[in-house]
């Protein structure tokens, strides 16, 4: 596989130095991709570098994660408007263990082949690096001029609702410089890529490498993605879409791919999986034909909830998803879990009932209108219940004096009513 002609094909190179693709040609060439180690868990806007890395490794290269535990305690000018929060060595090293458990299910990093994916942490190189030392063996390698003309510099000085740049952020080009340069020299790594943001850090390293050891290296950068309505992409109302299950649950990671538009589906599956040319082809062809059934998003939403999570996650986000639109069973209802539960019908009216009045039952006429006003008269309740439109916990409420108990609550908590095909309510006990 030629990795240059596979990321073009997906949509996924910006800039390429000249001389890259001679270079992945000519020989097994490691390349890196630095990761940020803010959280203990990655978002979907790591998911870019990470699929490039693992397409490298495809490619039969050597993909090396750099977590940037030292350039983490010092922020990334590049497109922030701020300094970030500095973060302890015991934050970063457990942070570093969670990303590496993430990245795993895209690297093989066990692999018996020379190009086993592999993980190093800068902070390991440069805690030991002093400060007199850094700027006498690398400073005086790059002028001041030659740093203030990258972009993410001049834009930060030049930005009007800013504090300017501290020395610290200005530097940070020239840590991520050597880091390239000690990978160069301890791992033969030749190739860094990255974000189109990271295009004047990235080549800032190469120069670092020319000038102190007269060797070459190269830089790739892919696109910074988008959304078709000029949207930044990954954030949503309630944040980032994280890969840890803890923060964005199966359900709601499958529901975010499931339900990107037409246009973004069709970059996003060549990007974000790694389906075969031929298999995205076929798909966009099907979605064109009829885009309602939306075979894209569908399929952009199993491979990567299956890549990110699990088979199993991804099935019982499917059957979570039917239970919205009313072909689910009250079965499938119980077995979600509180997350899922409270995730899938976030936007619907909640109210809340005395667990105490459910010990000896109460009947549902009584409960939906009284204790709940999901109904405002029980003549209401009383006909819709006779025609079939009124289930409890999806299941079809047979007669409006049956007799509700703690027997009926989900988890324990919750009660969930629907009224008509697609009005939802959910009684919370307390």
């Amino acid at each position: 596989m030629n990795f240059v002609e596979e990321l073009q094909w997906r949509g996924m190179i910006h800039t390429m130095m000249p001389g890259t693709e001679e270079q992945l040609q000519k020989e097994m060439t490691s390349a890196y991709v630095g990761i940020d180690p803010t959280a203990d868990s990655l978002h979907i806007g790591h998911l870019v570098g990470v699929m490039m890395l693992k397409h490298f490794q495809r490619a039969g290269h050597r993909p090396i994660a750099l977590v940037g535990g030292a350039t983490g305690m010092i922020g990334d000018p590049s497109g922030k408007s701020q300094e970030r929060n500095l973060l302890d060595e015991t934050t970063l090293r457990h942070n570093q263990d969670c990303i590496k458990k993430q990245l795993a299910k895209f690297l093989d990093f066990d692999s018996p082949k020379p190009n086993a994916a592999l993980m190093v942490n800068n902070y390991d190189w440069m805690k030991e690096q002093s400060f007199l030392g850094f700027i006498r063996d690398i400073g005086k390698h790059i002028t001041v001029n030659y740093m203030m003309a990258k972009d993410s510099v001049k834009k930060r000085l030049m930005g009007e609702a800013t504090d300017g740049m501290s020395f610290t952020e200005f530097t940070y080009q020239l840590v991520q410089g050597y880091d390239f340069l000690f990978l160069f020299e301890n791992y033969n790594c030749k190739l860094q890529m990255g974000g189109s943001d990271q295009w004047g850090n990235i080549t800032t390293g190469t120069e670092l490498i020319r000038r102190k050891t007269g060797g070459e290296a190269f830089a790739l950068t892919c696109p910074l993605i988008t959304k078709a309505d000029g949207g930044k992409f990954g954030k949503t109302e309630s944040g980032n879409i994280w890969l840890d299950k803890r923060y964005t649950s199966p359900y709601k990671f499958y529901q975010f791919w499931l339900n990107v538009s037409d246009e973004d589906a069709e970059k996003y599956i060549k990007i974000f999986t790694a389906l075969e040319k031929d298999d995205i082809d076929q798909l966009i062809a099907a979605q064109h034909d009829a885009p309602h059934l939306r075979p894209l998003q569908k399929r952009l939403a199993e491979e990567v909830t299956i890549l990110v999570h699990s088979r199993e996650d991804y099935e019982a986000a499917v059957e979570a998803s039917n239970i919205l639109f009313g072909n689910s069973t009250s079965d499938a209802l119980k077995k979600l879990d509180e997350t899922t539960l409270l995730d899938i019908f976030a936007g619907v009216p909640q109210f809340e009932i005395a667990q105490q009045d459910l010990k000896n039952g109460v009947k549902a006429v009584d409960l939906l209108v009284d204790n709940a006003p999901v109904f405002p008269s029980k003549g209401e309740l009383r006909k819709l219940v006779q025609s079939g439109g009124v289930s409890i916990n999806k299941e079809k409420l047979a007669n409006f004096d049956t007799l509700i108990d703690a027997s009926y609550l989900l988890g324990n908590k919750y009660i969930l009513v629907q009224k008509g095909k697609k009005n939802y309510f959910l009684l919370i006990a307390k």
